[in-house]
């Protein structure tokens, strides 16, 4: 079986060494000999540490894709709009996909889908949710009967290897943002990690396999890490908690309720939660089915190896799958609608700067009660101008807690209110 490889950066170079290693073990296991023929790169002067002739490597991209030698084109070269064109012309031409390009699933998921079921071949992309972690193929096979009720996870790194270090070592977010640069973690523009746009393309793919909707990017709530001060990490570490940045994916909220709720955002997460304990640059996915009860998926989400094994175990089935004329189908998707995050409900942690005066308390809880938002515990720190206010509410929608927190900006006696942070994984 002849592969054409779109790219051969750290991935893709992964990707060819560990399939050196193990053809031998691949053909005994399965009948399939599994060959690279072709690789397209920007520069082929440029020394790689594969071992692949030299005459296999091309600037031309789209002559592997429709070079009639290449039986499974592999998508490792990233970015959108060309990587669009390449993938969708090889399944027009009847061969299996598989890429770790999640910001292109995100963006045109449901288009190629679609075209990889009417040509009737593969499309897979094991490795481009959370890297080394099998996901894409348990949610696909082992759970696509199970009613799923929610899906949270930590699915982006960089986030949490410095919310880990700004808990563990007392870090501020600056030098642990520095020091994950350093290491490779985090871009030198971080933004997509930092702000969530990363775990929210993430979010959409698994949106899509769970529950069968067409969710794009562009329709995941995104909130970032970088408001988070070591104020809030002590507070949280003394209440119970610990901070993570975490996507969450749910389903309606009735049998009829064909909706979906799909964010990222940091979050408040009970210590003895298993999502808690996921330190450095781990991920981790936890699933909570009506059926199955509760699963997590636990490992490296990203970086060479582990994408590069995820990679080769989507084009072992995929080679497999065409000697045999069959393909894993996604299946029809439908339109359901993506619910804004207003409509959300969730605990919250409050940190309310005020006056310290007598009725301050008062006044503040009057507030919460006017809005129907319980207090479920609530902590003083300071006296006189320096007063804080911390408050861990019970669950409250979205809209009551935004008009909660409107109406205690127009006190006299607040301040400024510093913090804001949903508290998920609560019994």
């Amino acid at each position: 079986m002849k592969l054409g490889l779109l790219g051969c950066g750290t991935v893709g170079g992964a990707l060819a060494r560990l399939l050196e290693s193990q053809r031998e073990t691949i053909a005994a296991r399965t009948g399939v000999h599994l060959v690279i023929t072709r690789i397209a790169v920007r520069d082929t002067g440029k020394s790689r540490d594969v071992a692949v002739a030299a005459d296999v490597f091309t600037t031309d991209t789209m002559s592997v894709v429709e070079d009639p030698d290449v039986d499974v084109v592999v998508e490792l070269m990233g970015g959108v709009d060309l990587a669009r064109d390449f993938v969708g012309r090889a399944l027009a031409l009847g061969k299996p996909v598989i890429t770790g390009n999640k910001a292109l699933l995100a963006a045109h998921g449901a288009e190629l889908y679609a075209a990889a079921d009417a040509a009737g071949v593969d499309l897979l992309f094991e490795a481009a949710v959370a890297g080394g972690i099998p996901l894409m193929r348990p949610l696909r096979e082992s759970l696509v009967a199970e009613p799923v009720t929610r899906v949270m996870g930590i699915i982006n790194g960089t986030t949490n290897y410095i919310l880990t270090k700004m808990t563990e070592e007392g870090a501020s977010y600056e030098d642990a943002l520095a020091e994950a640069q350093a290491l490779g973690y985090a871009e030198a523009d971080p933004t997509a990690d930092v702000e969530g746009y990363d775990a929210g393309a993430k979010a959409a793919i698994i949106a899509t396999i769970v529950y069968g909707a067409v969710v794009a990017h562009d329709e995941v709530h995104h909130e970032g890490i970088s408001s988070i001060t070591a104020d809030d990490i002590d507070v949280a570490r003394r209440l119970g908690y610990t901070i993570k940045a975490i996507a969450v994916v749910e389903g309606g909220e009735s049998e009829a309720d064909t909706s979906v709720a799909v964010r990222v955002h940091p979050a408040l997460v009970p210590l003895d939660h298993p999502l808690a304990s996921v330190r450095d640059s781990f991920n981790a996915i936890f699933i909570e089915g009506d059926a199955v009860g509760d699963l997590m998926f636990y490992g490296r989400g990203a970086g060479g190896g582990p994408t590069a094994s995820a990679v080769l175990g989507d084009v072992i089935d995929a080679a497999v799958n065409l000697t045999r004329g069959t393909s894993a189908r996604i299946g029809s998707l439908v339109t359901a609608a993506v619910r804004p995050v207003e409509a959300s409900s969730s605990a919250y942690y409050l940190r309310v700067a005020v006056i310290d005066r007598p009725g301050v308390l008062a006044r503040v809880a009057d507030v919460f009660g006017r809005h129907e938002v319980s207090i479920s515990s609530m902590e003083q720190h300071g006296l006189g101008d320096e007063a804080v206010l911390m408050f861990i509410t019970h669950v409250s929608s979205e809209a009551a807690v935004r008009a909660t927190l409107d109406e205690l900006r127009g006190l006299d006696i607040v301040t400024d209110i510093h913090s804001v942070i949903r508290v998920v994984g609560e019994a």
